[in-house]
This record gives structure tokens, C-alpha cells and sequence, in this order.
């Protein structure tokens, strides 16, 4: 099999994956090309995008009833997504190149996921603590404090999924409703990310090879998914600790290679 394409299509199941996991994808991302010696078009962040692109597309089909809903008749639904979708939003545009330029390091990933670990797990204790007067939707004063604190998921290795989770539940919501709302807010975000990277693709398509874009997009649609259908079960029973400790052990192994290197 060429080999652009066997790693397209393990960097579409580790997105699908990972996009919806509190692990953090765009960790994921920059790590597997890192630790395998891959180069190429398959190591840029217009890669990454196009990969969030086939996440989108799980997101629509998972939950196209709750976006025909908002947009046909609960517009205050959908107010309270965009509330805490424009915040990420914007943050994205202004901090674009710093994150492209700086922040894509194994040693800051490492930390990200070993610091934003602990929140998450304290979010899990509060969340069990508070769970007699927990609710399944949010406020818009919580979508707001949601949006904010979701800007910090800009560091590889936070995870977007686990602080938007993590902030929801603070804020008294169910595990499962926090997880649902983070769903539904990453959709705007992954939908304008994957248009304004995806210039650069067909723009300048001399430097791409389309087929294997389209394979990791479709990788990546197939496997999340399965990885939103999966999650929103999981989280009515079970609390993040099997995701720390991955996180735990993945900072681990980044550091160790990071000091051998």
C-alpha cells in the first residue's frame, strides 16, 4: 500500500478517535508524524484540519435532528451553542500562527496533559459531589464561562472535548450533558476551521495529494462516529478516570522520548 496513504488512514482513526476523547487530537496528531519520522504534507496543520473535517461530518450525522431543531424552531438552543462557540472562535483567528509556530512541541503537549489531567479529574469529583442538583443543559452565563475557558483547549495536549466537558460539569451540568453540549459547540468551530484551512488545500492543490486527504477525512468520519456513539454511553455510568490515566501514561512516554532525543 503507498505509504502516504496507510498513514492517512492511521492519522483518520487516531483523529476520529482522540476529536472526541479527552486526550486531545491535535496532540495526537502532531505526535504520530513525531514519533513515526513521517513528513510530508500528512505534518502540516492544514493536514490536521482536513482530518477535523471528516469529525465534522460524524458530528452531522450524530446529531442532525438537534441542529434541524435549533435552527427551524429552538432558536434559544442555538443561541446558547453560539455563545460558547464564538469565544474559541475568535481566539482561533487572532492566535492562529502562534499556535502553528509555537505551541506544536512534545515538551508542551506533555505538560498540557499531565496539568489539564488534574482538572479533569477534580471536575469528575465536583460532578459526583453535585449530582442531586445536576441538570442536562446549560445556561447561557455557563455557555459563556464554557466558550472562554475553551480557548485554553488552543495548547496541544489540553483537549478541547475534556476542558469544554470538564468547565460544563463545574458548572453542575451531567457528564452526559456535558459531553453532548461540547458536541454540539464543537461543530461551528470544526466547520469554520475546516473552511478557512481548507483554502489552503484547494488553493494550492499542487501541493497536496487529494486522494490522500480524502482518505483521512473518510477515516476519520467513519471512526468518530463510532467514538461520539461510544462516549455518550459511556459517560451515563463511568467517570473520566480511564482517559487520565491514558493521559498520565501518554505524557510519560512523550517525556521519555523527548529527554532520549
Amino acid at each position: 500500500m503507498d505509504p502516504e496513504i496507510l498513514q492517512a488512514i492511521v492519522l483518520g482513526i487516531v483523529q476520529g478517535l482522540t476529536e472526541f476523547f479527552p486526550v486531545s487530537s491535535t496532540a495526537h496528531l502532531i505526535l504520530f508524524p513525531w514519533v513515526f519520522g513521517w513528513h510530508g504534507q500528512i505534518d502540516t496543520l492544514a493536514f490536521d484540519v482536513a482530518l477535523h473535517g471528516g469529525t465534522l461530518v460524524a458530528l452531522l450525522v450524530c446529531f442532525y435532528r438537534e441542529w434541524i431543531d435549533m435552527l427551524t424552531k429552538n432558536h434559544k438552543a442555538l443561541l446558547t451553542v453560539m455563545i460558547a462557540a464564538v469565544p474559541a472562535g475568535i481566539a482561533a483567528l487572532l492566535l492562529h500562527k502562534i499556535v502553528e509556530e509555537t505551541l506544536r512541541n512534545p515538551l508542551v503537549i506533555a505538560v498540557a496533559l499531565v496539568v489539564f489531567s488534574f482538572v479533569m479529574l477534580y471536575a469528575d469529583r465536583f460532578a459526583d459531589r453535585h449530582k442531586a442538583d445536576s441538570k442536562s443543559e446549560p445556561s447561557r452565563t455557563d455557555a459563556l464561562i464554557i466558550g472562554m475557558l475553551q480557548i485554553i483547549a488552543l495548547v496541544p495536549g489540553v483537549s478541547r472535548s475534556g476542558i469544554t466537558m470538564s468547565t460544563g460539569m463545574f458548572t453542575k451540568l451531567t457528564r452526559e450533558g456535558a459531553a453532548r453540549f461540547s458536541f454540539l459547540v464543537s461543530t461551528p468551530l470544526i466547520g469554520g476551521a475546516t473552511v478557512w484551512e481548507g483554502r489552503k488545500i484547494f488553493g494550492h492543490s499542487e501541493a497536496f495529494r487529494l486522494d490522500v486527504v480524502a482518505v483521512g477525512v473518510i477515516t476519520a468520519a467513519i471512526s468518530g462516529f463510532f467514538a461520539i456513539r461510544f462516549l455518550l454511553s459511556y459517560l451515563k455510568t463511568h467517570r473520566f478516570d480511564v482517559f487520565v490515566y491514558y493521559r498520565f501514561g501518554l505524557a510519560a512516554i512523550i517525556l521519555a522520548l523527548w529527554l532520549k532525543g
